[in-house]
C-alpha cells in the first residue's frame, strides 16, 4: 500500500484517489496508512478522496462524508453531523 500512495504521489496530484487503502491489512498497518495519508494531505495540502465501507475509518479521517447506494449519492454532510444524525 506505501509503494502504491509513493507511486501515486510522484506526480504531485492535487487529489489523491484512496479506494479501500486500508482493506486486508493488520490493525496496526491500518492506523500506519491513515496517518501517512493525514499526514501527507496536510503536508502536500492536497485533497484527499477517500473511498471505504469501515465507518470507523471514516469516521477517523473524513472532514466531509458522502453515502453512496447503488452508484448513487444518497446522503451528504460533514462528518460529525453525518454521525450524530444518519
Amino acid at each position: 500500500q506505501r509503494v502504491m500512495i509513493a507511486m501515486a504521489l510522484a506526480n504531485e496530484p492535487e487529489l489523491l484517489i484512496a479506494d479501500e487503502p486500508t482493506t486486508a491489512l493488520d490493525v496496526t498497518v491500518q492506523l500506519k496508512i491513515l496517518e501517512l495519508l493525514k499526514e501527507l494531505q496536510a503536508r502536500l495540502g492536497m485533497a484527499l478522496l477517500l473511498i471505504s465501507h469501515d465507518l470507523n475509518l471514516v469516521r477517523r479521517i473524513a472532514h466531509r462524508v458522502c453515502v453512496m447506494q447503488q452508484g448513487c449519492i444518497v446522503e451528504q454532510a460533514d462528518c460529525e453531523t453525518l454521525f450524530q444524525s444518519p
